[in-house]
């Protein structure tokens, strides 16, 4: 079966529609999961709430430990990388990363950049080669099949593709950079717009993601199957 990863970056820790100022975002995540769970019980879940405890940002130790080669390797360097390796595992036993996060100020939450920073390591997610300077960047991440569904919120609307904002959308761009450049290529995306506005824009926009969460899992699990015995007739 396969694991879910599933990350919430909004600084609000309950969920829209249960808790007082609850997080749309946090509302999406479980409503996938939920419906991931009822088709297929048996699915692990990884659930880390970077809102709530956020990664720690790189310093010069982490980046003097990352970068370090194996000769250059020192016992302390270790403990540095310690949070990034746990992140890393974590990233590479998904089957499914799920990610949760609001747009903060046209970009990401400074908690899930942090992720973002932890997670991109020379030698666990992308190698570089230097010797091949037409294509130096290979992405460890891709020697299996993996997705990512990255379920935003925004408080106004238009930042969708085509989008009369969507120059100013630096969230779901961005994080899609950032998990092709390790291998993750396949991603789906998922919005709530109108939160300022609210009342019934703000349901309606609601309603629309959670319909489409629910076809999403729907499709995900179809083609997961579909890798699956696709992988067992190899």
């Amino acid at each position: 079966m396969p694991h879910i990863l599933q990350l919430d970056a909004s600084a609000r820790p309950g969920q829209a529609g249960i808790n007082e100022h609850g997080s749309v975002s946090r509302r999406l995540t479980q409503r996938f999961v939920r419906a991931w769970l009822a088709h297929q019980p048996d699915t692990s879940v990884t659930h880390r709430d970077l809102g709530a405890t956020p990664p720690s940002f790189i310093d010069q130790n982490w980046i003097a430990s990352a970068f370090a080669s194996p000769g250059q390797q020192q016992p302390w360097m270790r403990d540095v990388l310690a949070e990034s390796d746990r992140l890393v595992d974590e990233l590479i036993d998904a089957d499914i990363l799920v990610i949760g996060a609001p747009l903060y100020n046209f970009g990401m939450p400074a908690a899930l950049k942090a992720w973002v920073d932890q997670i991109v390591r020379m030698g666990r997610t992308v190698e570089y080669d230097e010797t091949h300077p037409e294509a130096p960047f290979t992405a460890l991440l891709s020697d299996r099949p993996r997705h990512a569904v990255i379920l935003s919120s925004r408080g106004g609307a238009g930042f969708e593709p085509g989008g009369e904002l969507a120059a100013l959308n630096h969230l779901e761009p961005s994080l899609t950079t950032v998990l092709e450049f390790i291998g993750i290529t396949r991603i789906h995306r998922i919005a709530v717009e109108h939160q300022e506005e609210g009342g019934d824009v703000l349901a309606a926009s609601i309603k629309h993601a959670e319909e489409q969460i629910e076809a999403q899992v729907a499709q995900l699990q179809d083609s997961l199957n579909e890798e699956g015995n696709m992988a067992r007739l190899a």
